[in-house]
């Protein structure tokens, strides 16, 4: 078996939706999940490999340097987009990792239309529905276990005091 550098898991949205659509063809159930994933935890790597868990294949996408800020204040993200779409791109749980740029993954949800939409459990199913699934998305939508003490946020601000 031929194994992937990390940055050859790293697609445009034109090559994710190829990637999706190749899979789902072969009859593999394809799981869409989105995210800062700054400063990547044990939350976030146990919530990746259950997500993957629902599928054959997990695409990740995740929030552009602009709209971190826009969401988490002018001091995030910590790690550039780049550098985490590597990280996580080098999990074995991921298979493809992808940058959007909106305020949700809508457009990218509608663009792909994966088979399952996995998404933490922080986030209400009302939240998700409302902001994040385009009309008529019919995949599976699926909520992530939460992990205590694992967030990005609470981690910032013990560094923060230790200053």
């Amino acid at each position: 078996m031929t194994r992937k550098n990390a940055r050859s898991k790293i697609l445009t949205r034109n090559n994710a939706q190829a990637a999706v659509r190749r899979a789902q063809r072969r009859g593999e159930r394809v799981v869409f999940t989105s995210g800062c994933f700054d400063l990547l935890h044990v939350g976030h790597v146990r919530s990746l490999e259950q997500a993957r868990s629902f599928g054959d294949r997990l695409v990740v996408a995740i929030n552009s340097d602009a709209s971190v800020r826009r969401f988490k204040g002018p001091e995030r993200p910590i790690v550039p987009a780049r550098q985490r779409a590597e990280v996580l791109a080098a999990l074995e749980c991921v298979d493809w990792v992808m940058v959007f740029g909106g305020a949700t993954p809508r457009a990218t949800l509608a663009a792909l239309s994966p088979d399952v939409f996995a998404k933490g459990g922080d986030w209400p199913l009302a939240v998700l529905e409302a902001q994040d699934l385009p009309p008529g998305f019919e995949g599976e939508v699926r909520r992530l276990r939460q992990i205590a003490d694992a967030r990005t946020t609470a981690i910032v601000e013990r560094i923060r005091r230790k200053r």
